[in-house]
């Protein structure tokens, strides 16, 4: 901001909605997003806005990595307490750490201040159990697919959108990382929200980011409102 200068003209919004601008430069939409955390955002017609999720991994975030590699945790510990069925999660997250037995998690989890994002990038072994067909893993994965389901027509419907043509955006890397979620979304949206389609966004999301840039610069970006519950 020092850089800019104090007199520059600045625009602050959601980053869900740049990553919507960049899918659906000025439309109406949805973008569903799963990194390390989730997050739904959608405009519609008449310019109002609404989200769910976004509240960080203590808070929320379901179907995000973060949500999926703690869940993959809790089996592999819940298979050590025999108190959980076998999984193949069990190898996978011992070999990704380098320890051999799962006490050692602890160590790994608290003393050496694993970050979010770390265990997030435990979604690529539960996309590989999951491939192999372990029952835990499938679990999981349907799990966070509900999630970001549940999340995005929550979104739809309170913005009236439901049975309206319009596009849902899925972007984030856990989309990417786990092809069977946005598989899954692909096939399970336009059931429940007729008329609507389904695309991965195919673009970097700071696209959406120099289009409301210029829009500022030529005038003024339109920013949605948020609609009043």
């Amino acid at each position: 901001m020092k850089r800019i200068g104090y007199k520059a003209r600045m625009l602050v919004v959601n980053d869900a909605l740049v990553a919507l601008e960049a899918g659906v430069p000025g439309q109406p939409g949805v973008v569903i997003i799963s990194g390390t955390g989730s997050i739904s955002y959608g405009r519609n017609a008449r310019g109002e806005a609404a989200r769910s999720g976004g509240w960080g991994y203590v808070l929320g975030d379901e179907g995000s990595g973060y949500w999926i590699g703690r869940a993959a945790l809790r089996a592999v510990l819940r298979q050590s307490d025999h108190r959980g069925p076998e999984t193949m999660l069990s190898p996978l997250l011992l070999d990704h750490f380098g320890i051999r037995r799962a006490q050692e998690l602890i160590h790994e989890v608290y003393h050496t201040n694993l970050k979010p994002s770390a265990i997030g990038s435990l979604a690529q072994c539960v996309q590989a159990a999951f491939t192999q067909g372990d029952a835990v893993a499938i679990g999981i994965l349907r799990g966070g697919a509900d999630e970001l389901e549940a999340s995005a027509l929550s979104v739809a419907r309170r913005l009236d959108m439901v049975g309206q043509p319009f596009t849902f955006i899925l972007a984030g890397g856990i989309l990417r990382a786990v092809p069977w979620l946005e598989q899954e979304l692909e096939r399970r949206l336009p059931v429940s929200s007729p008329q609507s389609r389904v695309r991965l966004l195919d673009r970097e999301p700071a696209a959406g980011a120099v289009a409301l840039a210029l829009q500022e610069a030529r005038g003024g970006a339109v920013i949605p409102a948020y609609k009043l519950d």
